[in-house]
């Protein structure tokens, strides 16, 4: 049995995977769907405004102690690929397989700010513009969407270098955006490195809302002989 952390991308809160967490379930294992902090629905404006990427990683680490987690997998999707890449490195080997779903995969010293394209900085931008701290959401999606913390955005990302250690790790990439991603140069980068698997889903960015069957499969590793695969790792 895996245990699986789910963890939302901006703006978006434990909800986001309703539609994958019972495939998962129901295939025997064990999930925990994650709101961050300034996300959930009681946070108060300063929980909002102090939230940055460390508070976030600490949202990941307390649930594995709380549930005394010794081999997760982590995904993360979007903006939570910066999430779980921080856990992971400080989280002492109990993390087993990373899936960035559609997500950023940071290097030390970069941040979701600088990571994403001109488009995404615009968004982030006018949406802190009313504020100064909390990114409002963009117009349309789900109305269940929240206000996301803008220092969360902002903070640069601090590795040890643990997290390259980890024995699993993939990047999933959503080919069904190609006008707006920010992910195309990302995949080209993952894709030459051996230590990554790379799929492809041919969905939107919300594969969860879109796919969740195929999103699920691939969690479960139900998808490795037809989904596309690009890595030396997955060829071996």
């Amino acid at each position: 049995m895996a245990t699986f952390v789910l963890v939302p991308g901006a703006w978006k809160g434990s909800w986001a995977f309703e539609a994958v967490v019972p495939l998962l379930e129901r295939a025997g294992h064990a999930v925990h769907a994650l709101t961050l902090t300034g996300l959930r629905p009681d946070d108060d404006n300063a929980t909002v405004a102090t939230a940055n990427l460390d508070t976030h990683a600490d949202d990941v680490l307390r649930l594995l102690d709380r549930h005394r987690i010794t081999s997760a997998t982590l995904v993360g999707h979007s903006y939570a690929g910066m999430v779980i890449a921080a856990a992971a490195d400080r989280a002492g080997g109990r993390i087993s397989r990373l899936v960035h779903l559609d997500a950023y995969v940071p290097r030390d010293g970069e941040s979701c700010w600088s990571s994403t394209n001109s488009h995404f900085r615009g968004v982030f931008a006018a949406g802190a513009a009313a504020t100064g701290y909390a990114v409002r959401p963009p117009d349309g999606g789900d109305p269940r969407r929240r206000p996301h913390p803008l220092a969360s955005f902002l903070q640069s990302i601090r590795l040890t270098g643990a997290v390259d250690r980890i024995p699993r790790r993939e990047f999933v990439y959503c080919s069904g955006w190609k006008h707006r991603t920010p992910f195309a140069e990302l995949r080209t980068r993952l894709q030459a490195d051996p230590g990554w698997q790379v799929h492809e889903l041919p969905t939107g960015h919300d594969a969860m809302h879109e796919a969740p069957e195929a999103v699920a499969a691939l969690l479960l590793g139900e998808r490795a002989a037809d989904a596309p695969t690009h890595s030396r790792q997955a060829c071996r």
